[in-house]
């Protein structure tokens, strides 16, 4: 079955979501997230026995990481190892170790048409820790530079976000960029485990090899969303 994971540690309430996810993804310093906040997230997981992994962004606080930042490949590489190995050391305190990398926000995004960004946050993550999996939208071009740095890939669809038909995200600041009826995410998701298609914006259809669902603690109406995609994927 699909497995299903969260970004946390941005300040909702995610002990809510933990029992209904297989992975999720940390902030660690860059948009939001600080050592406590870590800490606290870290052990929700281990509690749930759920995978965790860090999730850097560009180092924009105020705008929560969701505008891309003028950086050179250099710049990228070293935000996400710093940000990486903030929350690795956290991990260490704990006696936890980190599954995997995804980055956040504008930086997932950009790296997912930026074959430069892209290869830059896929190798900080092999030299930080080559058995780290990496996460990026699926078929994007994150997942062809982490495949050629080496890691394991996991290409990642997600529950409650509508897409444009050449595969990316539909940007937040368009009208219905979100999915936040639980029936429409749970469907869309069923979509995706079934290796269906799934309806763009603009009506038309799409089809996405997805390893990994995105369910994200800030959409409103998270924990109906997350129970329902849970149960209809249970159910098959």
């Amino acid at each position: 079955m699909i497995e299903l994971n969260a970004d946390i540690g941005e300040g909702c309430d995610d002990a809510s979501l933990l029992p209904y996810l297989d992975r999720v993804s940390i902030a660690c310093g860059g948009h939001a997230g600080d050592a406590a906040s870590m800490a606290h997230a870290l052990r929700l997981a281990a509690g749930h026995g759920v995978a965790a992994g860090a999730h850097p962004s560009y180092p924009d606080r105020a705008q929560f990481g969701r505008q891309a930042l003028a950086a050179s490949a250099s710049d990228i590489a070293a935000w996400v190892t710093q940000q990486t190995e903030a929350l690795a050391e956290e991990a260490a305190r704990l006696g936890l170790r980190l599954a995997h990398v995804k980055p956040h926000g504008a930086l997932y995004n950009v790296a997912a048409r930026d074959a430069e960004v892209a290869l830059a946050i896929a190798r900080a993550v092999a030299a930080f820790d080559p058995g780290l999996l990496l996460i990026g939208l699926a078929g994007s071009r994150l997942v062809a530079a982490g495949q050629a740095a080496g890691l394991v890939v996991l290409n990642e669809g997600f529950a409650d976000r509508r897409y444009q038909t050449n595969g990316r995200l539909v940007s937040r600041e368009t009208r219905g960029a979100l999915l936040t009826d639980p029936d429409m995410a749970a469907q869309q998701a069923l979509a995706f485990a079934h290796g269906e298609t799934v309806a763009t914006l603009d009506g038309g259809r799409l089809r996405i090899r997805a390893d990994t669902l995105c369910l994200h603690s800030d959409t409103p109406g998270a924990l109906k969303i997350a129970r329902a995609v849970h149960a209809a994927l249970n159910r098959g």
